[in-house]
């Protein structure tokens, strides 16, 4: 399968592929992919199968930024398609679908009026297909009021919801929630801050560092937390208590071969000790994370099943009483491209349930602002409608991390090429940025909570720059735009 790429309607010479993967059905990334490379304007992907497929890659779009975009799936031939092209007709068909999907019909006004200018100057670069470069440019002003339109009702219908259910008392204090950075809950200031805003707050757990030696074990970080945290109003939730990522697993687990019994079996003591000490202070676990995307073991699709299921048994024999979320990274999926021993999303969260694991929530986890699979850009309708595929699962929902940076940098995490939103990242466009975020979130009934993943800046945070606050612990606009949910959520 080939693909012409057009850059102001002249093949381009110098283009640089950026996060791209394949797709199936059901937008599953497929790992049967030989290889996705740009060569004298066109990009070729070699598979395996010969199967109708989509290409997703990053790609700059005039006044909207730089944002990974699908096309649709599509039939093998020996004709390439125009990559401008597709990417408009895909976002055509989203939009068409997502209409359908929250009955939002035109209406004759400015928003109704851009999405007839979009589907025209799709039509016209159809009708000159002969002409690729006329097309593609055609199809480039398409993309850009197709993004647009999308992006606005993505939001206009997340204000509605959102509207209705603070209206309707679905919201509370809960509903807005923030990971405690433990080292700076010293901090006065800090501790205003995060007490003031939120109703919970998430205290993290690392194994790495609470079990250094096998058996030995260092609760100081999580007693002094716990202690401070117990002097105020709000609810705690703990985790993730497992994760199968090196930085998560302590050093003497990584040595030698373990076998899948020997690992179970100690994990399940380690949250056996963990839930079993803070139980009683503890409202909600986030027992499990990333079993879907993370597998430092390799284990096969049984293994991650039944992990999971340890995990939820060790954590209800150990406190029957709080709520146990199993938290599901990377919502798109695209790790599933490039490593075998990791389960799709969904298929996943289906998986679990039907394997009858008695848990409570599904937590989801949505960074973005990493050159990483699963960390790059996405547009809101895009965010919009993937959440929507999780109501489906049978469970409620918490956003369990969100974090965007208002900065990006050339260094080591490649924030610079991670895409960025409408324009490069700054302090205004990550405060409409999250503004947008919550209200298409929280105006869906199935997702109980947010919570951000940063409070404030600082040298070991996950992502670079995305705190609330800055170093000097002042407000970002980003902070005020989450006072402004709150007052909205609160107000009787």
């Amino acid at each position: 399968m080939k693909f012409q790429v057009f850059k102001n309607g002249k093949s381009c010479s110098d283009f640089v592929i950026s996060a791209a993967y394949m797709f199936g059905a059901d937008t599953i990334p497929l790992h049967a992919t030989e290889g996705i490379r740009f060569a004298e304007g066109h990009i070729e992907c070699k598979r395996k199968s010969h199967d109708a497929a989509g290409l997703a890659l990053l790609w700059p779009i005039n006044g909207m930024g730089r944002l990974l975009l699908p096309t649709t799936r599509l039939p093998e031939r020996e004709r390439p398609y125009i990559l401008n092209i597709e990417l408009a007709r895909a976002k055509l068909m989203q939009i068409t679908l997502k209409q359908e999907d929250w009955s939002l019909f035109e209406e004759d006004n400015e928003l109704s009026r851009l999405a007839r200018e979009a589907r025209l100057l799709f039509i016209s670069s159809l009708e000159h297909i002969s002409n690729p470069g006329k097309a593609s440019q055609l199809a480039d002003q398409c993309l850009s009021k197709a993004l647009e339109y999308s992006e606005r009702l993505a939001v206009q219908q997340g204000e509605a919801a959102f509207t209705t259910r603070c209206k309707a008392k679905g919201l509370g204090r809960h509903s807005l929630g923030c990971r405690v950075d433990p080292k700076m809950l010293d901090e006065e200031r800090y501790g205003k801050w995060l007490f003031d805003m939120f109703g919970f707050v998430t205290m993290p757990i690392n194994w790495a560092r609470i079990e250094p030696e096998r058996g030995q074990y260092d609760f100081t970080e999580l007693d002094r937390c716990i202690e401070k945290l117990c002097t105020r109003r709000v609810a705690i939730c703990g985790g993730p208590v497992l994760q199968f990522s090196k930085e998560y697993l302590p050093s003497w687990l990584l040595h030698g071969k373990q076998e899948f019994e020997r690992i179970r079996e100690t994990a399940y003591g380690f949250v056996s000790k963990i839930i079993g000490r803070y139980g009683k202070y503890v409202h909600a676990w986030r027992v499990i994370s990333g079993m879907n995307a993370v597998n430092y073991f390799g284990f096969s699709f049984e293994q991650a099943i039944e992990m999971t299921r340890t995990a939820i048994l060790a954590s209800r024999a150990a406190d029957a009483k709080s709520r146990k979320l199993v938290e599901i990274l990377y919502p798109w999926g695209e790790y599933y491209a490039q490593d075998r021993n990791t389960i799709p999303p969904l298929v996943y969260a289906d998986m679990v349930i039907q394997s009858g694991i008695s848990f409570d929530a599904y937590g989801l986890e949505m960074h973005f602002g990493k050159d990483l699979p699963g960390m790059h850009l996405r547009d809101m309708m895009q965010i919009s409608s993937r959440l929507d595929c999780f109501a489906q699962v049978a469970k409620p929902v918490h956003i369990t991390g969100i974090a965007v940076p208002d900065v990006a940098e050339k260094d080591e995490y490649g924030t610079d090429r991670a895409g960025f939103w409408h324009k490069e990242w700054d302090g205004e466009i990550q405060g409409l940025w999250i503004d947008q975020f919550y209200r298409i979130a929280l105006g869906k009934p199935f997702i109980q909570s947010v919570t951000y993943s940063s409070l404030a800046d600082s040298d070991d945070m996950d992502l670079p720059n995305s705190g609330l606050l800055n170093r000097q612990l002042e407000p970002k606009k980003a902070f005020l735009a989450l006072a402004r949910f709150q007052k909205a959520i609160l107000r009787k």
